[in-house]
C-alpha cells in the first residue's frame, strides 16, 4: 500500500508562516488526524516531512479549529460567526491562538457564496481591511468535492489550488478524496492557503454541501 505520510515516523519541523517559494510549494494534504479520538488533517511537503496538522477532538467545540504547526504550536484560529436571520454563516481567522474579545480583530472573514446564477464560485475571504467596503480578497472556484478548487486573489490571478493526488506508481492509482494536493503559488502564504482548504471543508465537507 502506497504511504501517504512517508516520513512522519521521524518528521518534526517547524513551518514558520511564510510564502511559497520562487518555484512555488506542493503540499499533500491527509484529511485525517494522526492522534486517536480526534477528526483534522495531517499535512506533508514534498519530501514527506510533517509540517501543518488539525487535531479536533470528537466532542470539542467544532465551532472553532486550530491549525498548527507540526510541533503543535498554534499558526491562525478558524471561528465559525453563526448570524441571525441570515442564510449564510461566516468564519473568522485570526493570528495565532485568536482570543474571543472583540478587541481582537481577524485577518480575514470568509463566507459561503450562495447564488444559483453563479455556481463555480464557492466563498469569499475578506480580508478585515476591506470588509467595510465589502472587497473581496480572495475568491474560491470548482469543487470541493471534487477536490478540484482553485483560489484567486483580488486581482483574478491565481495563488494556490487543490488537485486529486495520484499514487507514484504505474498506472497512476490515485487515492481516495480523502488525500490530495494543496499546490501554492509564488508569494501566496502557505499558512492562510491551508486555512482556506480548512474553510472549505467546513463549508462543504462531510454532512454539508456537496459541491
Amino acid at each position: 500500500m502506497t504511504k501517504v505520510y512517508p516520513n512522519a515516523a521521524r518528521a518534526c519541523v517547524t513551518w514558520e508562516r511564510q510564502k511559497a517559494s520562487t518555484d512555488g510549494v506542493v503540499l499533500t494534504v491527509w484529511n485525517k488526524s494522526l492522534l486517536p479520538n480526534c477528526n483534522g488533517f495531517t499535512v506533508f511537503d514534498s519530501h514527506g516531512n510533517l509540517v501543518f496538522r488539525v487535531d479536533n477532538y470528537i466532542a470539542a467545540n467544532k465551532d472553532e479549529i486550530l491549525l498548527m504547526d507540526a510541533a503543535g504550536i498554534p499558526l491562525l484560529t478558524i471561528r465559525r460567526k453563526i448570524q441571525r436571520l441570515s442564510l449564510v454563516d461566516n468564519w473568522l481567522v485570526f493570528e495565532g491562538e485568536g482570543e474571543a474579545e472583540a478587541s481582537i480583530k481577524p485577518l480575514f472573514r470568509a463566507r459561503k457564496h450562495v447564488n444559483i446564477l453563479n455556481t463555480k464560485c464557492l466563498a469569499h475571504v475578506l480580508s478585515d481591511d476591506d470588509h467595510k467596503k465589502n472587497g473581496i480578497a480572495y475568491e474560491i472556484e470548482g469543487s470541493y468535492a471534487k477536490r478540484c478548487c482553485t483560489f484567486y486573489d483580488n486581482k483574478r490571478r491565481k495563488v494556490a489550488e487543490i488537485k486529486r493526488k495520484e499514487a507514484a506508481v504505474a498506472g497512476g492509482v490515485a487515492f481516495g478524496a480523502d488525500v490530495f494536493r494543496l499546490i501554492i503559488e509564488p508569494d501566496m502564504d502557505t499558512t492562510l492557503a491551508m486555512a482556506f482548504v480548512i474553510l472549505l471543508d467546513q463549508m462543504f465537507g462531510s454532512g454539508s454541501s456537496s459541491r
